[in-house]
């Protein structure tokens, strides 16, 4: 690992700088930085530990379309294209010549353009340096002029290529410096804390993640041994935390052999699966939704207060993972209702004013909005959070139709007046929610600050709290006394294992 070896989340905005200058224009229009000039971005780092996760984060926030490959899928013909027979035609004589069709990766470019109708994009090529002996030379021409075969990546599309050193592949290849002096390059390593952040965004269950709060070294793993290879990594991790969440609405066993499917390293699957049993236990002994609804509890205070230090932080844990719950409802309903009322603000005025009925208009705007969805999906920018959030919203717009469907165009103020009543309903709903919500935050201070007022316990709670988007935005739009309070003593991050280390002293 270098000095300049990045994070992550460190990469993700660096790839976003990047784009925005190759995609920027001068007064004449043509590019700041020349097409040729423009160098692929190499991303070298561990296997799992986000590299192709953060592809669609970077197409969605920069507005542009994403095609993903993996490249190792292909061979020279897919890549390059097939050779053809052209006859031509030079000094008055004829040759057959030998020429190719358009490479299927090319293809594709304009496809998703097609569909997306996104004139920019990424091409995302993974595992870039474990490509066959006969399809090496290729990329190697390809990363360097941004051709395949006699066909060129088309303007306004960046490349970004990601691999994987040597120690975790032992089929990779190396660059030659011709190459690398023609590529941008950024290392990136494994990084608890800006995977902890993401973890958060996207709800992974509580369980691993107190459990790596005590056992980072866990986080990401590759050894070798006599049996092949051991190793957990990121995603792993998040995809086990899928499995579990799953499993336990339809009261599935969690075993180690189901734990070790995910997390290939025989003693850290042990060990994980005895911790999450134990946090099981913990969750059905914790009344934490009791609590949080505002539920006296003086023996789960006595026993939190003379708890060690691995059940502590299980608690805070499963504070944390309620908490997260119901901070990502309350984001998402808001979210849905945002893209509702922007709706109804344009068909207010048409209402009022057009020969078409109320339904018809509802309906122009609820097919517009599928179709935007549809192009988003296209252009590889949808995410996970966009579609559950986009299908919600289409939701609340259909039954708006439903219940317009009785009106006539020359009754449009009457209907827009029946719609506004159900939003207003949903709107206080939101509010009543929002409002349980603040009040389960300001309830888990309360009971907490009864074992760990002023004590470092409660600056790792707040810590958390302030490492979860999805908190911040929620005390950033509706407060929370309670944790402005605390945040003021807020330590950073980085004093967290000391933290830690002095709790578990204290327990000692």
């Amino acid at each position: 690992m270098n000095q300049y070896t990045m994070t992550i989340k460190e990469a993700k905005q660096e790839i976003l700088h990047t784009m925005q200058v190759y995609l920027s224009k001068n007064k004449e229009g043509r590019y700041e930085i020349p097409v040729e000039k423009q160098r692929p971005i190499l991303l070298m780092g561990p296997p799992g530990i986000g590299k192709t996760a953060i592809m669609e984060q970077i197409a969605a926030e920069a507005d542009v379309a994403l095609v993903s490959y993996t490249i190792t899928h292909h061979t020279r013909q897919s890549a390059i294209g097939l050779p053809v027979i052209r006859e031509k035609e030079y000094d008055g004589q004829s040759f057959s010549v030998t020429e190719y069709t358009m490479s299927e990766i090319i293809a594709s470019i304009y496809e998703k353009m097609q569909q997306s109708h996104l004139s920019q994009g990424i091409l995302f090529l993974d595992e870039i340096n474990c490509v066959s002996e006969t399809l090496a030379p290729t990329m190697l021409q390809f990363l360097q002029y941004k051709t395949f075969g006699s066909h060129r990546v088309p303007e306004g599309w960046v490349i970004i290529a990601a691999g994987n050193p040597p120690e975790y592949n032992k089929s990779v290849r190396d660059f030659d410096i011709v190459t690398l002096d023609r590529l941008k390059r950024i290392d990136i390593a494994e990084d608890f804390t800006s995977w902890k952040e993401y973890a958060y965004g996207h709800g992974v269950h509580p369980a691993i993640l107190s459990y790596l709060d005590i056992k980072k070294e866990n986080f990401y793993q590759v050894e070798t041994t006599i049996h092949g290879e051991d190793f957990v990594t990121a995603r792993g991790w998040e995809d086990l935390s899928r499995l579990i969440i799953s499993y336990e609405k339809q009261s599935l066993p969690i075993t180690t052999a189901v734990v070790h499917q995910y997390l290939q390293h025989e003693e850290i699957a042990r060990d994980f699966s005895s911790y999450y049993d134990l946090f099981r236990k913990y969750k059905s002994s914790y009344d934490i939704t009791g609590i949080l609804q505002g539920k006296d509890a003086p023996e789960m205070v006595s026993r939190l207060a003379e708890a060690p230090f691995d059940e502590v932080l299980s608690v805070i844990g499963l504070f944390l993972g309620a908490l997260g719950e119901r901070f990502g409802e309350t984001k998402k309903r808001d979210s849905v209702l945002t893209i509702v009322f922007e709706i109804l603000q344009r068909l207010k005025g048409q209402f009022a004013s057009s020969a078409k009925t109320p339904t018809e208009l509802l309906s122009t705007e609820l097919e517009q909005f599928e179709q935007n969805q549809q192009k988003k999906r296209a252009a590889g920018q949808l995410t996970e959070e966009g579609e559950s959030t986009g299908f919600a919203a289409s939701q609340f717009l259909y039954s708006y139709q439903n219940m317009l469907s009785s009106f006539s165009s020359t009754e449009g103020e009457a209907a827009f007046g029946e719609i506004k009543k159900a939003f207003s309903v949903s709107t206080e709903e939101y509010e009543k929610l929002a409002e349980e919500t603040r009040t389960s935050l300001t309830n888990s201070f309360l009971f907490l600050e009864k074992i760990f007022a002023g004590r470092p316990e409660m600056v790792l709670f707040v810590t958390e709290l302030t490492l979860n988007p999805q908190a911040a935005w929620f005390v950033t739009e509706h407060g929370c006394d309670k944790f402005f309070e605390y945040n003021k003593e807020l330590l950073l991050e980085e004093k967290k294992a000391k933290l830690q280390e002095q709790i578990r002293r204290l327990k000692l």
